[in-house]
């Protein structure tokens, strides 16, 4: 079953933040997400929402505990205007 994170935050560096998720893109390792989607709110400038795309729970856990994905989210911290929010869904329905 597909099992997505999403990660919500606020910043003012937008910039800095794709250069940062461009960086750690070319340096993803075999359980990287399968998709990454960022977006802004239209209705709230500054205001992101990170899709991330797993095959399944156990390759996003795997994913999530790697010292390079923690390094990601630390310096993703120091580029949000306050904590991010983590939110792990496991998918109940999918249409293409």
């Amino acid at each position: 079953m597909t099992f997505v994170q999403v990660i919500e935050y606020e910043s003012d560096r937008p910039d800095e933040v794709r250069e940062l998720s461009e960086d750690w893109a070319r340096h993803q390792l075999s359980n990287a997400p399968a998709r990454m989607t960022v977006a802004e709110d239209r209705e709230r400038p500054g205001h992101f929402v990170m899709v991330a795309e797993f095959d399944n729970y156990e390759q996003a856990m795997a994913h999530s505990s790697q010292p390079e994905t923690g390094a990601y989210a630390d310096r993703l911290r120091r580029l949000a205007r306050s904590e991010p929010r983590f939110v792990n869904l496991e998918v109940a329905h999918q249409e293409t």
